[in-house]
């Protein structure tokens, strides 16, 4: 350990002078005061089932559902449940009364199209991919309360039910719809059965719900030369009888709750929102004529299901439902009790979340909780392109497991890389370059070095600390950092929380580079004594940090502190800088929490997994003619509505 290197870190005097020009007395008189009150509170046990109790932080989080259609690629996974978790994670840390519910979307259209691609009933597909979900999610360690599924009687009675109170408040209307019908298959064609190009910005593959190109919700009816893609054929507009959600009617009601919510809501949440808000809502479609899904609970409509959009936020109870009878205590909670919603996702659920989930909640006027935090995050991009699900581009869960990279090394980059203001990539030399530099060279490094001093030197046992100005200008500066942490971890800004972590272990590195303990054990007896209490000093940072990292990286966490001989779990997260192993504590033996990964692994994995990427189909002098009189219409179509 003696002839360990560091290189830029500061020697004695230039930290101290350094630490100096930052810490003011206050911080200085607070951090003596809570290390010597030497106040520890322990995380409590898990129980069944977790309730809101009255006076208490009641933390109720979920994460969109993912469809049922396809493996979680690493964006899907760290914009969701990944997110999810760690937050979740963090709550329990703090002792709040955490319940973090999630589970694969099943009915729809996406699943239909699944099915029939894959040769299988709908069913067969729900149940096949439901467990690649629940595998994946497992092996990257996501600590659902429940995770569950929307193909359940519960989901349909939970469905059925807030519909037909919704209709009995007055928010439901039926009205006429025209919709496509391919008269070769001999059926009205479900969203995702048309393409054609977008209406907005031309795209030429757009679905018939959403656009990929530039993002917009749109009706298939709107595309221009859609095409049937079960048989490539053009359907025709026919009418059929819908019900419809009145968003107008409730508006007022969700323009107030938007209004007072937002300022919780990430930046996403609210950019997105707004435009909603701005231009108005209007009624939304909340049925349709497909066989998979829900059916509507009403004679002469029984052939409908609905929409699933409607359906699918509606499986955050049924899922709670499963967990325990006495789900309604978290979405219906009694006046006394507070209950806060956190629901995290990526920034296409957003309108559904921030508008027809809350919406549909407000006009069934039965008292649910209203969801607090819209923590939503752009796109992780795979290596400069885009991931895609249903073009197979990128790295997917299962991929992940196959890497040889820990669970935990791929918890920790991507929160490093979490997209919360702007659009991420995922990069194969980066993975390797923070794994290298943050995690083995940096928070390793201090560990191991502080661990393993103490075990060669004191045999594992935690010495006497009598701290100078130097150890409480480095504690003042960590109170710092933990502070900042524990604010940002409050709002859900994890990435950032993570470097907090880390710019802890560099203080840490820094202090021991500078005190270098191992000269001082051939000194005096006073170079001695401060030697055993840097030791005592670096094992509680140590200590601290083994807590702090427990929501990014759970495993790793679990084995530091195994290491610094604690049986608690994973820690309690605490406000202040404090003694967590006193003097005489005995510590574990030490061992390496990381292992490097070499450019020539990166490159194997680049080549194994870097995805299929999608070719552009050339285009023939037939199709380039087809393009340019689908333009030249387009074009033609805009003047005549421009000059009415």
């Amino acid at each position: 350990m003696e002839n360990t290197k560091l290189t830029n870190v500061p020697q004695e005097n230039n930290l101290k002078e350094k630490e100096e020009e930052s810490v003011t007395e206050e911080e200085l008189q607070a951090v003596k005061s809570s290390w010597l009150n030497k106040t520890q509170l322990t995380s409590k046990k898990s129980e069944y089932p977790v309730l809101p109790k009255k006076g208490e932080r009641n933390i109720l989080i979920t994460s969109a559902l993912p469809y049922v259609n396809n493996v979680p690629h690493l964006g899907n996974i760290i914009g969701c449940v990944l997110s999810a978790d760690i937050f979740a994670r963090f709550c329990r840390q703090k002792n709040y009364n955490t319940l973090y519910v999630s589970g694969t979307d099943e009915y729809g259209t996406a699943t239909e199209a699944k099915a029939f691609e894959e040769k299988m009933t709908c069913q067969e597909i729900c149940d096949k991919y439901f467990t690649i979900h629940d595998e994946v999610y497992r092996w990257f360690n996501i600590a659902f309360d429940r995770f569950g599924r929307t193909s359940t009687k519960e989901q349909t009675e939970v469905v059925q039910q807030f519909f037909l109170r919704v209709k009995e408040q007055g928010y439901i209307f039926t009205d006429t719809v025209d919709q496509l019908r391919c008269e070769g298959c001999e059926k009205f064609l479900a969203d995702r059965f048309v393409e054609g190009i977008c209406p907005d910005c031309k795209y030429e593959d757009a679905r018939g719900d959403q656009c990929d190109g530039c993002g917009h919700l749109i009706n298939a009816t709107e595309l221009i030369n859609p095409r049937c893609k079960l048989c490539n054929q053009t359907p025709v507009v026919k009418t059929s009888e819908h019900f419809f959600l009145d968003l107008p009617k409730i508006e007022p009601k969700i323009k107030e709750y938007v209004s007072s919510a937002e300022e919780n809501w990430s930046g996403v949440a609210r950019s997105v929102t707004k435009p909603w808000l701005r231009d108005g809502l209007k009624p939304r479609c909340i049925t349709r004529d497909i066989k998979w899904g829900i059916p509507v609970p009403l004679e002469g409509y029984e052939d409908k299901v609905f929409y699933v959009w409607f359906d699918a936020p509606l499986g955050y109870l049924s899922i709670s439902k499963k967990y325990h009878e006495d789900y309604e205590q978290w979405w219906r909670p009694q006046p006394e009790m507070d209950v806060s919603l956190y629901q995290f996702m990526a920034k296409d659920n957003v309108p559904f979340h921030a508008i027809m989930f809350p919406a549909s909640l407000l006009a069934a006027n039965q008292g649910h909780v209203l969801v607090k935090s819209i923590m939503a995050v752009e796109y992780l991009n795979y290596e400069d392109t885009k991931f895609s699900k249903s073009r197979g581009v990128g790295v997917f869960g299962t991929d992940a497991k196959e890497t040889g990279i820990p669970a935990d090394v791929w918890r920790f980059y991507l929160a490093y890389v979490r997209p919360e203001g702007q659009d991420t990539n995922f990069n194969w030399t980066d993975l390797a370059t923070k794994t290298n530099s943050e995690l083995l060279n940096n928070f390793g490094n201090f560990v191991n070095r502080s661990l393993a001093f103490a075990e060669k030197n004191y045999e594992g046992i935690i010495q006497e600390m009598e701290l100078r100005d130097e150890e409480y200008n480095l504690l003042a500066c960590v109170q710092r950092e933990l502070t900042q942490y524990n604010l940002l971890m409050e709002q859900a800004k994890l990435r950032d929380s993570l470097k907090l972590i880390l710019s802890i272990s560099k203080l840490g590195n820094q202090y021991l580079q500078a005190q270098q303990p191992w000269a001082k054990m051939k000194g005096d007896d006073n170079d001695k004594k401060i030697a055993g209490m840097v030791s005592g000093i670096c094992c509680n940072l140590s200590c601290l940090l083994s807590s702090l990292i427990g929501p990014f990286m759970p495993a790793i966490s679990l084995s530091l502190r195994a290491q610094l001989g604690l049986e608690d779990h994973y820690g309690f997260i605490p406000d202040k800088v404090t003694i967590l192993l006193e003097p005489g504590h005995k510590i574990g033996k030490s061992s390496p929490l990381f292992a490097r990964i070499t450019d020539k692994e990166i490159q194997a994995l680049r080549e194994k997994f870097g995805g299929v990427k999608e070719e552009k189909p050339k285009k023939n002098k037939k199709t380039q003619k087809q393009s340019k009189k689908n333009k030249d219409e387009v074009a033609d179509l805009q003047k005549s509505i421009a000059s009415l």
